[in-house]
């Protein structure tokens, strides 16, 4: 069997979970919510747009990892996050992709919404029932709704060009 591609990515946004975590070994007190937050934020953003950022933040769980006074949980998370991050790095390249624009998020997650907002709630209502070419204008159509200024352009396109109708 041949790969459909030659790329592979974790999904960024569980990568954030583990980061996630680890932010408590670098803020472990109580108060240390705010600088949580800006500690994670600033890390995301840096793994999305910086390409070494992956073994900087290896550097930085191992340095956290030789902190005093972390509970057994938070030294846990960390070790786990720490394997996760080293064992993956080569699925973490996000700012080669960014810079592509390619996606780093969960693509079948996506289009697991799309097809239900789209295709579900509109064709799957009770008593309907479609023929093929019926369905995919409805579709075409429901798709430029949604789709934010898209329904704009197809009205002027179509107030442009015209159009042909086929009944």
């Amino acid at each position: 069997m041949t790969p459909h591609t030659n790329r592979q990515l974790l999904d960024f946004y569980h990568v954030t979970e583990y980061l996630g975590k680890v932010a408590y070994a670098a803020f472990p007190q109580k108060t240390g919510k705010p600088k949580r937050k800006e500690w994670l934020s600033d890390r995301c953003h840096k793994l999305k747009h910086e390409p070494e950022m992956v073994k900087k933040l290896i550097q930085e769980m191992e340095s956290l990892s030789r902190k005093k006074g972390l509970t057994k949980t938070v030294k846990e998370d960390l070790t786990q996050a720490l394997t996760y991050f080293y064992n993956h790095q080569h699925q973490m390249n996000y700012a080669e992709h960014i810079a592509k624009q390619l996606p780093i998020g969960s693509g079948v997650t996506v289009r697991e919404a799309a097809c239900k907002t789209l295709v579900k709630q509109r064709l799957c209502c009770s008593g309907m029932r479609w023929k093929n070419q019926g369905a995919g204008s409805i579709l075409n159509l429901r798709s430029l709704v949604q789709s934010g200024d898209r329904w704009e352009q197809f009205w002027n396109k179509i107030n442009q060009y015209g159009a042909q109708c086929s009944i």
